[in-house]
C-alpha cells in the first residue's frame, strides 16, 4: 500500500501573502537556502522587492527601449526558450537573422546586389559588436604587415575622448594603443583634423560616434573620410573608418537621409548599431555590419559541427536567447519606414519641446545639438548656490533618473544634466518633466545658502515626506470628524 508523502509546510498553499512564514525572514544573500518555499511566496518576495527599482519609463538615463507592443511581447515568450546557436535546429529564427542583417546593411546603403546576401551578425548588445569589428580592424592590419614583412605588435585606434567605455575595453582587453582625440569647450566631439594628425602607419581604424553618449552629437564623418583619403596620398597609409552608430545608426537614415556617414563614404568598412536603443528592442541586442566580406578576415570565423551540421560562427559568446531576435524582426516589419521615420520625428519634437522649456527658465545652457540623436544636454549659467548633481538628486524626489556627470577630458570642467528622449516618452511627460525641472529650481532657491550641503538636502527631503504625511493625516481626522 503507497501511503502520500505528508506535506511539508513548503508545500502548502499560502492564500494571502501576509499570511507566509516566509514573510518572516529576509531573503537569501550568500547561500542557496536549505528548504525550498511556495512558488507564490518566492514570487511575491522578489516581485516586491524589485519595487525599490526606478520606473524604467522614468529612466532618463538610458538609451534602452523599456516598452514594446503587446504582439511582440508575446512573440518573445513565445521563443524565450530557444537557444539561437542552435541553427540547425532553429532554421526560421536563423533566417529572420539572416533577414534582419539584410535589412540594416540596405538601411546603411551598402553596395550589394538585390538578391545578394550582406555580411553581419546579431549581437548581445553594441559592444560586443564593437569587440567583433575592432578584432576584424586588427586581424586584417596584422596579415597586412605580415605579408609586407613589417612589425605588427604595435596597433593603435584613434577615437575620440568621448567614446563610449567599451571602445577602451577593447583595447585594453585585446591589447590595441588607444588613442584619444580631447574634447574642448564648446566642441564636446572628435575633431577630424585632430584624428587624422594621429594616424600612423599602425592605426588600425579610426572610430567616429554617430551619437555621442555625452550630447547626442554626431561626429563628423564625411569630413573624416576626405581627411584620411588626403592622407593616403601623402603617405600611403590605407587607414580605414568603423562607425559606432550604436545610438544613432537607427536616426540618422530617417530623420537626415542626405547626411554621409555610412556606407556610401569609401574608407567606412562596418558599422554597429544598438537594436535595443532606437531598433526599439529590449535591452540584448546589437548589429554589426560590414562592407564587403574582405573585411572580415575568414580566419576570425569558426566554423562548428556539433550542432547537427556546420555552422560559422564570429561571436565573444555561445548561447545567446532568440527572443531579441524576433523582436527586432518584428519592428523592422511592424514599423517600416514610415514608422521608424514618424516615430524618430516624435523624439525629436519632444526633444525641441523640453529644450524650448528649459531655455526659458533663463539658469541653463544647451550643450546638445538639433541635429542629433534626440538628447537634451544642458548645464547650469551660476553654480554658486548649487550643481547639476544637487538637480539630480533633487529630481529623483519626483520619480526621474536624470543623470549628471562632467564632460569628457579636455572639457571636464564643465557639468551636464541629460536627459535620453525615447519613443515611449510622450509629450505629457515631457512637459511635466520640464514642470519638476522648474519646481526643483524654485525649491532650491528657496533654501538658505548655508544649508545647501548634501546632509541639509537630505533632511529638507524628509522635511517635506514629513508634512506631506501630516497633511493626509489632517484630512483624514477631518473626514472622520465630519
Amino acid at each position: 500500500m503507497v501511503f502520500p508523502k505528508p506535506a511539508s509546510e513548503s508545500d502548502l498553499f499560502l492564500p494571502y501573502n501576509f499570511t507566509s512564514p516566509h514573510n518572516a525572514d529576509s531573503l537569501p544573500r550568500f547561500s542557496i537556502p536549505d528548504n525550498s518555499m511556495p512558488k507564490e511566496a518566492a514570487y511575491q518576495n522578489i516581485h516586491d522587492e524589485l519595487q525599490l527599482d526606478a520606473i524604467p519609463k522614468l529612466n532618463l538615463a538610458s538609451f534602452v527601449t523599456t516598452s514594446m507592443e503587446e504582439e511582440c511581447n508575446k512573440l518573445i515568450m513565445e521563443s524565450i526558450n530557444k537557444n539561437y546557436v542552435d541553427m540547425d535546429e532553429y532554421p526560421a529564427t536563423t533566417d529572420l537573422h539572416n533577414r534582419c542583417v539584410n535589412m540594416i546593411a540596405r538601411l546603411f546603403n551598402v553596395e550589394i546586389g538585390e538578391n545578394e546576401s550582406a555580411i553581419g551578425a546579431g549581437t548581445v548588445g553594441s559592444s560586443e559588436a564593437i569587440m567583433l569589428a575592432g578584432l576584424a580592424f586588427k586581424k586584417k592590419w596584422q596579415n597586412k604587415r605580415k605579408a609586407e614583412g613589417k612589425s605588427y605588435d604595435k596597433p593603435n585606434l584613434v577615437t575620440g575622448a568621448n567614446v563610449q567605455v567599451c571602445w577602451e575595453k577593447f583595447a585594453r582587453y585585446f591589447e590595441v594603443e588607444l588613442r584619444e582625440v580631447n574634447v574642448r569647450e564648446d566642441y564636446y566631439v572628435m575633431d577630424p583634423a585632430k584624428a587624422v594628425e594621429m594616424v600612423d602607419e599602425n592605426t588600425i581604424c579610426v572610430a567616429a560616434i554617430l551619437g555621442s553618449t555625452y550630447n547626442g552629437e554626431f561626429e563628423d564623418v564625411k569630413l573624416l573620410n576626405d581627411l584620411l583619403l588626403e592622407k593616403k596620398k601623402q603617405t600611403g597609409w590605407d587607414t580605414p573608418i568603423h562607425v559606432d552608430a550604436a545610438s544613432g545608426g537607427f536616426i540618422a537614415p530617417f530623420l537626415y537621409p542626405e547626411l554621409e556617414w555610412d556606407f556610401r563614404l569609401p574608407l567606412v568598412k562596418s558599422i554597429n548599431v544598438s537594436g535595443h536603443k532606437y531598433g526599439l528592442v529590449y535591452a540584448g541586442i546589437g548589429w554589426v555590419i560590414w562592407r564587403t566580406k574582405e573585411d572580415l578576415p575568414e580566419d576570425l570565423i569558426f566554423h562548428i559541427n556539433y550542432l547537427g551540421a556546420d555552422q560559422p560562427t564570429f561571436t565573444l559568446n555561445f548561447s545567446k536567447g532568440s527572443s531579441q531576435i524576433i523582436a527586432q524582426y518584428y519592428q523592422l516589419i511592424r514599423l517600416g519606414q514610415e514608422g521608424y521615420r514618424r516615430i524618430m520625428e516624435d523624439c525629436r519634437e519632444n526633444a525641441m519641446v523640453l529644450k524650448k522649456h528649459l531655455e526659458g527658465t533663463g539658469y541653463f545652457n544647451i550643450l546638445s545639438k538639433d541635429n542629433g540623436v534626440p538628447v537634451v544636454a544642458f548645464s547650469l549659467k551660476d553654480r554658486s548656490q548649487y550643481d547639476e548633481f544637487k538637480i539630480s538628486k533633487m529630481l529623483r524626489r519626483h520619480g526621474w533618473v536624470v543623470p549628471a556627470y562632467p564632460m569628457p577630458p579636455g572639457a571636464e570642467h564643465i557639468k551636464v544634466l541629460r536627459v535620453v528622449i525615447r519613443a515611449e516618452f510622450s509629450r505629457t511627460l515631457a512637459e511635466r518633466l520640464a514642470l519638476d525641472i522648474k519646481n526643483v529650481l524654485h525649491e532650491l532657491q528657496k533654501l538658505p545658502l548655508n544649508i545647501k550641503d548634501e546632509k541639509s538636502m537630505v533632511d529638507t527631503a524628509l522635511e517635506a515626506n514629513r508634512e506631506i504625511i501630516a497633511q493626509e493625516s489632517n484630512k483624514r481626522q477631518k473626514i472622520m470628524a465630519a
